[in-house]
C-alpha cells in the first residue's frame, strides 16, 4: 500500500536542512541566551541570527519580532495583549466568523470578560467584504483580527484593504498568517499589518515554535509573566534549537516560494479536476480565484466525512475535515457553516492540503482508489457513469 500525506495545513514534515540545524544547535548551543558568559553569548548570537532570518521573511525589523511556542500562543498574545493594553480606550474587537480556533477562542474568552466582539460574515465563496468591516468600526474599536488565508478552504482575504482601513482609523490590525506564510509573500510594512502570527510547523520547522510581529507603536501587554525575555513581552527561556531551525526554514521557504507555489497549484488543480470527474455532484468549497495553491475543500454528496476519511486512511491517504485543532469532534465546520453550506454539504467535506513533498504519482494514486470508496460510501453521489 502506498502512503500519501495530503494534510500539510495541519503540519508539515521537517526539511532535512532544518533538522540538521535543530540537531546542531541542540548539541553546540546549549547555553541560556540570557546568561552573560561565553555559552550564553553563543546562544544569544544564534537567537538573534534566527530573529533576523524570520524578520526578513515577514518584512519587519528584527526588533519587532518576538518568538512564541507557536501560532496559538502568538494569536492569544496579539489579541489579549492588545485588549489589555487598550482597555481604557475601548472594549470592542472586530474579527471574522471563519477564524482559526486560536483567534475565535481568544475572542470568546474576552467576550466573557465584558468585551464586545463583532464577527464579520463571509459570502458563499468564503470572501470577506472590506466595506462591511469599515461599517462595523466604532469609537470603542481597539483591534481588528482577520486571517490572511483560511486553514480549511484556503480562501485569501484582502489583507491590503483591511490594513488600509485599519490605518485610516488608527486601529491595530492583527493578521494570522500561519497558513499563508509558505505560499504568499509577507510584506508587513506595505500592508498596514500591525501584528502578524506565524507558526514553525507549517513551514517545515519543528512543532512548538512560532513568532509574533508587533509593529513599532502597537501597545501590547504580556500574557506570560516571569523573566525579561523577548523585550519583556514573552517571559520564559527561549526554545533555542527550535527557533534556530525556524530561522533556517524561513530562509528556505523564502527562496523557493514562487517555484513551489506554481508546482503545487498545478497538482492541486489536477486533483480537483480528477475528483470532480469521478464524483457525481462533488463541489469545491471556496473562492476558485483567491485561494492558496495548496488547498482544496471538496464536498461529496451523501457522504459522512468521518467515514470518508477512515476509508481513505485505510488506503494510505491522509486528509482531514478541517482545522486539526478541532479534529475529534462531531460538529460540522463553523467555517463552512459561516459560508452558508447546509449541514449535509458541510458534513461531507474533505480538505486535501498539498505540500513541498507532494508528487503527481501520489495524486494519481488517490484518483485511482477514490471511485471504489465513493461507490461504497456515497449513495447517489458516487462515481460518474458513462
Amino acid at each position: 500500500m502506498r502512503f500519501v500525506y495530503l494534510d500539510h495545513n495541519a503540519t508539515t514534515p521537517l526539511h532535512p536542512q532544518v533538522l540538521e540545524a535543530f540537531i546542531a544547535c541542540s548539541r553546540d548551543r546549549f547555553g541560556n541566551p540570557s546568561s552573560s558568559h561565553w555559552a550564553g553569548r553563543e546562544a544569544r548570537c544564534a537567537l538573534e541570527t534566527a530573529r533576523e532570518q524570520v524578520a526578513r521573511f515577514c518584512g519587519c525589523d528584527p526588533s519587532e519580532l518576538l518568538f512564541t511556542s507557536g501560532g496559538t500562543e502568538a494569536d492569544n498574545l496579539a489579541i489579549k495583549g492588545v485588549a489589555s493594553a487598550s482597555r481604557r480606550r475601548g472594549r470592542h474587537i472586530i474579527t471574522t466568523a471563519v477564524e482559526h480556533p486560536a483567534v475565535s477562542a481568544s475572542c470568546l474568552s474576552l467576550e466573557q470578560e465584558g468585551y464586545r466582539i463583532t464577527r464579520l460574515t463571509v459570502d458563499r465563496l468564503g470572501r470577506l467584504e472590506p466595506a462591511e468591516l469599515e461599517a462595523a468600526i466604532t469609537p470603542e474599536t481597539i483591534l481588528i483580527s482577520a486571517m490572511w488565508a483560511n486553514n480549511e478552504t484556503g480562501v485569501i482575504f484582502p489583507v491590503a484593504a483591511i490594513g488600509a482601513i485599519a490605518d485610516r482609523n488608527r486601529i491595530p490590525f492583527h493578521c494570522d498568517a500561519v497558513q499563508a506564510a509558505r505560499w504568499l509573500p509577507l510584506e508587513c510594512r506595505d500592508l498596514g499589518v500591525g501584528l502578524l502570527s506565524l507558526s514553525g510547523h507549517k513551514l517545515r520547522a519543528p512543532r512548538g515554535v512560532g513568532a509574533l510581529m508587533v509593529r513599532k507603536g502597537v501597545r501590547l501587554h504580556p500574557i506570560l509573566h516571569g523573566g525579561s525575555q523577548e523585550r519583556n513581552r514573552r517571559a520564559g527561556t527561549e526554545n533555542l534549537p527550535a527557533i534556530v531551525a525556524f530561522g533556517v526554514a524561513c530562509e528556505l521557504a523564502d527562496a523557493s516560494r514562487e517555484e513551489a507555489a506554481g508546482r503545487v497549484r498545478l497538482l492541486r488543480d489536477r486533483l480537483e479536476a480528477g475528483i470532480l470527474a469521478r464524483s457525481s455532484g462533488a463541489t469545491v468549497n471556496g473562492d476558485p480565484a483567491a485561494r492558496l495553491p495548496s488547498t482544496t475543500n471538496i464536498s461529496f454528496p451523501g457522504a459522512r466525512v468521518d467515514s470518508l476519511l477512515a476509508a481513505l486512511d485505510l488506503q494510505g491517504i491522509a486528509a482531514s475535515s478541517g482545522a486539526a485543532c478541532s479534529s475529534g469532534t462531531l460538529r460540522h465546520s463553523p467555517v463552512l457553516a459561516a459560508m452558508g453550506l447546509s449541514p449535509e454539504t458541510a458534513g461531507g467535506a474533505v480538505r486535501f492540503s498539498l505540500g513541498d513533498e507532494t508528487t503527481g504519482v501520489e495524486i494519481d494514486y488517490l484518483l485511482e482508489i477514490l471511485p471504489a470508496i465513493l461507490e461504497r460510501l456515497c449513495p447517489g453521489g458516487g462515481p460518474r457513469r458513462g
